[in-house]
């Protein structure tokens, strides 16, 4: 859990919806789109974004609790940004030291989610937004964070209903993402270039939040 807060967008990428945009004009040409295309394109426009509500969550176990709007970064992902990995956090802290920490707009990072050890979720940010949970710009924009309640060198704070319900949720982000469930597209913290964090550390179980993944991946919703 950490990160300088990111720098100014002034060399941000062409966006996957700039190129979309782009492409649709060249291929339509003079001709007309049809009114269910332009239903279905109306988001695409420079300047409009997807409808968003407040309080709505992206997984439907979540509770909502905004972050300071200082630790992340508002997007229109997955148009703005592919969205094809999960990066696994543990905090260092307790789940309400956390919140508060994400609260704080002095901290600089925060996660989409934070996981109890009682299983509990909750949702801090959207997955459209870009999260300062990486430490990595580019793996920022590109994944979706998700917070343990624990201390990396406290094995009985890894709990089963903590893995249970952070499996559901990686499971589903994967599903609505089209995201490879293997560990080249689920890493940890630590996996991340650059970082100096060490999370999710020695003592996760990597083989059984795999595992555990992909049964429910696997398992009609």
């Amino acid at each position: 859990m950490g990160e300088r807060k990111a720098s100014k967008d002034g060399d941000r990428k062409v966006g996957r919806r700039a190129l979309l945009i782009g492409g649709t004009v060249a291929a339509a040409g003079s001709a007309v789109l049809a009114r269910d295309e332009l239903a279905r394109l109306w988001w695409r426009t420079p300047g409009v974004e997807k409808p968003r509500k407040e309080g709505e969550v992206d997984y439907a176990g979540a509770r909502w609790v905004a972050a300071s709007d200082a630790n992340w970064r508002r997007a229109d992902r997955p148009d703005d940004y592919g969205i094809d990995m999960v990066v696994v956090h543990v905090t260092q802290g307790s789940f309400d030291s956390a919140v508060k920490a994400f609260q704080d707009p002095g901290h600089r990072a925060a996660a989409h989610y934070i996981v109890r050890q009682d299983g509990h979720v909750t949702q801090m940010i959207r997955e459209l937004d870009v999260a300062y949970h990486a430490g990595n710009r580019d793996y920022n924009e590109r994944s979706v964070g998700i917070e343990h309640e624990g201390f990396v060198d406290r094995p009985q704070d890894l709990t089963d209903e903590m893995y249970e319900a952070s499996a559901r949720l990686t499971a589903r982000i994967c599903a609505r993402y089209d995201i490879p469930v293997d560990r080249e597209h689920i890493i940890g913290h630590v996996e991340v270039p650059g970082t100096d964090h060490t999370d999710p550390g020695r003592h996760w179980d990597w083989e059984k939040y795999m595992r555990l993944v992909r049964r429910v991946r696997t398992t009609p919703a």
